[in-house]
């Protein structure tokens, strides 16, 4: 039998918000407030490390991409509508259930499979993404191992995860769960990982990291790319040359 570092706790937690997931005023408005910013890091690491396209509306056309924790697909479309093959992996099965029928809606074609990533059947992808699922898994080191096993030969990995710091206490615990929209129980303080322990899970696994970035927020211009990393970060990674 594979073994799957997915929490049941932790699947369920999520599996709960199914169908709620794409109510921008929902228990995921967090998540629909952090997905433009993901995305504007994404692109520009897409644009680094396949140049050529920076001006097209589809840079990731005729490349595979892996969403893994996808939920109900707020990242997995955006990557299809760059034009990835793209395929969504969840541990809760309502969720691939949203997924699909949001995805059907919008005349996606999109593989979703509620499938451990080490489980799945499928060969490499070019375009690996994990956004804020390390932070819920059972064994983060062997969840990176099979993050990059599935990530082809010159292909680009790319995670964001909050920091373990006081100030992510604060600002996703005590107030985010409290009086900022994210439901509670979603996060564990003691299993978030520092950039120093995340990239050494990484280079473990023969990866190095080539970028780094702070999430931060602005009361302006709320969530943004910043060089503070205390609350969050997101990070590219590729295999070591």
């Amino acid at each position: 039998m594979t073994h799957s570092t997915i929490d049941p706790r932790e699947a369920a937690h999520f599996g709960g918000m199914a169908a709620d997931w794409w109510n921008p005023d929902g228990s995921s408005a967090m998540l629909h407030k952090l997905n433009p910013v993901r995305l504007r890091y994404i692109r520009a690491a897409i644009d680094r490390h396949w140049p050529g396209r920076e001006q097209q509306f589809r840079p990731l056309e005729g490349k595979r991409a892996l969403d893994v924790g996808c939920g109900a697909g707020l990242l997995t479309e955006p990557l299809a509508r760059l034009g990835a093959r793209a395929t969504g992996l969840d541990a809760a099965p309502e969720n691939i259930a949203a997924a699909q029928a949001h995805s059907d809606g919008q005349h996606l074609a999109i593989d979703y499979r509620a499938t451990p990533v080490e489980a799945l059947d499928e060969d490499e992808f070019d375009l690996v993404t994990s956004m804020e699922v390390i932070e819920h898994v059972a064994d983060p080191a062997a969840f990176v191992r099979a993050l990059a096993a599935r990530l082809a030969p010159g292909g680009l990995m790319i995670l964001s995860t909050p920091n373990r710091t006081p100030l992510s206490r604060l600002a996703m615990i005590t107030i985010g769960e409290s009086i900022g929209g994210i439901p509670k129980g979603t996060h564990d303080w003691a299993k978030f990982l520092t950039p120093d322990e995340l990239t050494a899970l990484l280079e473990q696994a023969g990866l190095e990291v080539i970028d780094r970035s702070g999430l931060g927020f602005d009361p302006a211009r709320g969530f943004v790319l910043s060089a503070n990393e205390a609350i969050n970060y997101l990070l590219t990674a590729r295999h070591r040359l």
